[in-house]
């Protein structure tokens, strides 16, 4: 059940979204690799967004930051929206490049569509920073928060296909390997995204509406770290989609055959 948010008049929503939308700066002076959406983009995505939430009886989900992922193969990035009221056309605060699952590969999954929700149920944890068996920090570098979505049913991309479970996680990656071949996708099903965003999205509370209500009952998480400035519009929701595009934008570039060459024996196996 969707939060009962309260009527505000026109002018108070107004203000609602100017204070929401200020977080563009932030996540300009903070995101070190970021997506340049044209305007018409901008909105396609909103109504993408909005229709993904209606098919999830949430279409009515408002005054909170909400975090939208084409995993379509010409895409591969996530945006952040907000909008204060029901009814309005949703605004983007900002957007990057990610990787997600790509199938060929034996235990490599499609990253799942839907609408997933960030609880506390999943407990986030922190990368240690360690590297595996071929030199790669599948976490990225230490102290990255892993935002945990739990068991889902994903799309197997090797053998017959078919579903199975798997741990859908949203998560930086090794940041001198792996990072720069964000805009393609690599990962084994999870979203990996840039580290500058992880931190982002960590420090502002972007999607923390249910850890920070567990802290103000009284509970300490080891994981949220203190000196935090958490966003009064926090979110819950990790929204997957697949726009399905048949060329690739302009705005979302794939990486060069420099960051490729990057790529260690066996680094497609890092997640």
């Amino acid at each position: 059940m969707l939060p009962e948010h309260p009527k505000l008049t026109p002018e108070q929503a107004a203000d609602e979204t100017r204070r929401a939308l200020a977080m563009r700066d932030t996540f300009a002076r903070s995101v070190t690799r970021r997506l340049r959406v044209p305007l018409a983009d901008q909105r396609a995505y909103g109504q993408r967004l909005q229709a993904a939430l209606d098919a999830k009886n949430l279409g009515a989900l408002a005054g909170e930051y909400v975090i939208l992922v084409d995993r379509s193969a010409n895409v591969q990035a996530l945006f952040i929206y907000f909008r204060a009221m029901p009814g309005e056309a949703w605004q983007m605060i900002g957007a990057s490049p990610v990787a997600t699952g790509r199938p060929g590969e034996f235990d490599h999954f499609l990253t799942p569509p839907g609408v997933f929700e960030h609880t506390p149920s999943n407990m986030d944890f922190r990368a240690e920073g360690t590297m595996n068996d071929n030199g790669i920090r599948g976490y990225g570098k230490r102290d990255m928060r892993i935002y945990d979505l739990g068991w889902v049913d994903g799309e197997r991309g090797w053998g017959k296909g078919g579903f199975s479970q798997m741990r859908f996680q949203m998560h930086a990656t090794d940041p001198d390997r792996l990072e720069p071949l964000l805009g393609i996708r690599h990962s084994k099903g999870c979203v990996r995204i840039p580290a500058s965003l992880n931190t982002f999205i960590d420090h502002n509370g972007i999607i923390d509406a249910e850890y920070e209500a567990l802290v103000a009952s009284g509970k300490s998480l080891w994981v949220l770290h203190p000196g935090r400035n958490i966003t009064p519009y926090a979110g819950r929701f990790i929204v997957v989609i697949d726009s399905a595009r048949k060329t690739r934008p302009a705005w979302s570039p794939a990486p060069g055959s420099q960051a490729r060459a990057k790529l260690p024996k066996g680094g497609d196996n890092a997640d």
